[in-house]
């Protein structure tokens, strides 16, 4: 399992990234895929997870409270990538962010996100005041 995300960058307040998520050397379709961030001497934070194929191409999000609204995941099979919309920034969004295989994606009722299986190299995202 090989996964790289990438697109960060340095945004202003208020601005977007679009993080991508490249797959490789596992089929990507039936996993669930999700985001993580972790800034320097904070704890690890699970934003976001979308679920394997639940059939005809339906997927499940999900998104943690403190960034809902604010990101959107979505998933492109057939290249092999998993993308996170981020819009709306703020300086406390600054953090390396990574993409990680779960287990399964949180219920809509749940607080949190299950921990992070395999993950790879994260990116930048530092949000300028």
């Amino acid at each position: 399992v090989q996964l790289q995300a990438s697109g960060g960058g340095l945004v202003q307040t208020g601005g977007s990234l679009r993080l991508s998520c490249a797959a490789s050397q596992f089929t990507l379709d039936y996993h669930a895929i999700g985001w993580f961030r972790q800034a320097p001497g904070k704890e690890r934070e699970g934003l976001s997870c979308i679920s394997g194929s639940v059939g005809s191409g339906t997927y499940t999000e999900y998104y943690t409270e403190s960034v809902k609204g604010r990101l959107t995941i979505s998933r492109d099979n057939a290249k092999r990538k998993v993308y996170l919309q981020m819009s709306s920034l703020k300086p406390e969004d600054t953090a390396v962010y990574y993409c990680a295989t779960y287990t399964a994606c949180p219920g809509p009722n749940s607080d949190s996100m299950f921990p992070p299986g395999a993950w790879g190299r994260g990116t930048l995202v530092t949000v300028s005041s």
